[in-house]
């Protein structure tokens, strides 16, 4: 058998990091942090660090590695969908995502409060359980895609937290609506892999709910968050035709069934792209929020 490189092994590790997903987790802290702190420190540049490039290795890192045999089922797997990681990298890929992680928390925690503990707590647990034994939430349908959808909003929460927000009505309805799109978006993307959990015996919401049932779910879910906007002051609402984009991304699939839900693949690598857009569009509404209440 081939020796592994030192290239190699980096290689596969940034594979199975979703570099493509960083901007997902980084840029809710930041923006969230900065809003909130109203200027930037040095805590806001570890913490948005963090949460672009070890929090994520940890996430997909760990998912890949004990999802190993569904993923040698699964023909999507590589590049932006995750790796297919060599039996011989789990063991390095578990070591990496720790040590990545362990600076950045020590810091985090230093200049952290206890309220701020118990949200990094919550999230660093949703972030290895969701994946690793004995839990393994990925497989309890529905606090599948609860759990998923905390790995992106969470590091929101922990920033607001961490720089002493406020919390009112407003602000509570932005988090749920964050929450709701994260909890849509995880069931989309269980839909595609349908054929492939079966097989390996993993239970997740499309698998016991189907592959139809559950897109229509996700609808669902992305109409309720663009609803919750409405409730967040100008200009907050328009934030809600954001929604629009993902609610026409998943409804030509609406129909699917459980033999077809491969088809499900091609909306999910136009969502992966459409994430970059509704980013764009939220940092404008963050900006224009930000210069009304200077």
């Amino acid at each position: 058998m081939t020796a592994l490189s030192a290239g190699t092994i980096a290689r596969t590790l940034l594979v199975s990091s979703r570099p493509v997903s960083w901007i997902n987790t980084a840029f809710p802290f930041a923006a969230a942090y900065l809003l909130a702190a109203r200027q930037p420190d040095a805590t806001l540049v570890v913490g948005t660090l963090f949460f672009l490039v070890p929090y994520n290795l940890a996430m997909y890192g760990i998912n890949d590695v004990f999802d190993y045999e569904s993923d040698l089922r699964n023909p999507r797997k590589g590049g932006a969908h995750g790796a297919v990681l060599d039996r011989r990298l789990h063991a390095i890929t578990l070591w990496a995502a720790g040590l990545a992680c362990l600076p950045f928390l020590g810091y985090l925690v230093a200049v952290g409060s206890p309220l701020s503990w118990l949200v990094l707590s919550i999230s660093m647990f949703c972030v290895v359980f969701y994946s690793a034994p004995p839990l393994r939430l990925k497989e309890v349908p529905f606090a599948d895609s609860a759990t998923s959808s905390i790995h992106f909003f969470s590091p929101a929460v922990y920033a607001l937290v961490l720089a002493g927000a406020s919390w009112t009505p407003q602000l509570v309805a932005v988090i749920a609506a964050f929450a709701l799109w994260g909890v849509a978006s995880h069931a989309f993307g269980a839909v595609q892999d349908v054929a492939a959990d079966r097989e390996a015996g993993i239970a997740s919401v499309a698998t016991v709910r189907g592959a139809r049932w559950t897109v229509r779910f996700s609808l669902a879910c992305y109409a309720l968050a663009g609803i919750v906007m409405f409730q967040t002051a100008w200009p907050g609402p328009l934030a809600a035709a954001l929604t629009l984009l993902y609610l026409g991304t998943v409804w030509p699939y609406r129909d699917v069934t459980d033999e077809t839900a491969e088809r499900a693949t091609a909306g999910w690598r136009r969502f992966l792209w459409l994430n970059q857009i509704a980013g764009f569009g939220v940092t404008l509404l963050l900006i224009w929020w930000a210069a009304l209440t200077a």
